[in-house]
């Protein structure tokens, strides 16, 4: 009796919670994907603000309102600092996206939660704020005077993706699920599909053209013996981690595609010779 009286209620709670989820999931992925793209917008602005210190005497002479631009400035290229620092640890001692295995990181700890909402909330202050001064127009690569080859934006691109993807894995995604779920879920495919067409759609629609300019600048102001300034170099350096991280993820890539050909031969070879291939050589077969 008590029994049935719980399946029934089970029953009636289950169309509940389904829709619950339908509405939840989508929300989920969404918010997330556009959080995610906090990164590459991080990379733009900074971009914009470095032509506009160097190149139209921005920000004006007001004391106060110089203070702000330098000091929100510095505060976007730390955090970006430290999400491109931590992507490169990553890349050169952990997984990268080209695993083949089951999808990694289990459930974030609950403690983990608070530094990943305080990191999550002072990047969008600074995001919005640097929206808010950012009066400077487009300049790509061709208007600066200077053009980047193919093979650098791909391996660039590569990069902004592995530092997206960890972005998103570490803080945003733990930060949603905790929100919409109370719990942290375990990352799925589509989640990642969405997170990589957002960005490159974000990446073909505006970044490709201006991020140069970190790069830029620096390199211009060096061959006209000019000083570069510490804003200058921290964008340069950005923009080589976020390269190296895309070399690194190039390189694993290629050892990854180099040990699939190499067992792939081996096994053909086995089959070919009557043997078959085992972890520790050929066994004949009986």
């Amino acid at each position: 009796m008590v029994s049935n009286i719980l399946i029934q209620q089970s029953d009636q709670k289950r169309p509940f919670s389904y829709n619950v989820l339908l509405i939840r999931v989508p929300f989920q992925i969404l918010t997330s994907t556009l959080l995610s793209l906090v990164i590459p917008l991080s990379f733009l602005l900074l971009s914009r603000l470095t032509i506009s210190n160097n190149l139209f005497n921005y920000p004006n002479s007001n004391p106060l309102y110089s203070l702000f631009f330098y000091t929100n400035l510095s505060l976007l290229h730390a955090l970006v600092s430290i999400v491109s620092i931590a992507t490169l640890f990553n890349a050169l001692t952990g997984h990268t996206t080209l695993s083949t295995g089951p999808l990694p990181d289990p459930p974030t700890p609950w403690p983990a939660l608070y530094p990943a909402w305080i990191f999550l909330s002072a990047f969008l202050v600074c995001v919005g704020l640097g929206v808010e001064v950012d009066e400077v127009p487009a300049l790509e690569g061709p208007g600066l005077g200077y053009q980047r080859s193919l093979l650098s934006k791909v391996v660039f691109f590569l990069g902004l993706h592995e530092t997206t993807l960890h972005w998103w894995r570490k803080v945003v995604k733990p930060v949603m699920d905790d929100t919409l779920f109370g719990v942290v879920r375990h990352e799925r495919w589509g989640e990642r599909v969405v997170m990589a067409v957002g960005l490159g759609g974000f990446w073909w629609w505006r970044l490709k053209g201006e991020v140069v300019a970190l790069v830029v600048v620096a390199e211009v102001k060096r061959e006209l013996l000019l000083e570069v300034g510490l804003v200058d170099l921290v964008g340069w350096w950005l923009y080589y981690v976020t390269v190296t991280v895309g070399m690194v993820r190039v390189v694993k890539g290629l050892i990854w595609i180099g040990i699939v050909l190499v067992f792939k031969r081996r096994r053909i070879q086995a089959n070919d010779g009557g043997g078959e291939f085992s972890g520790n050589g050929y066994e004949e077969k009986v």
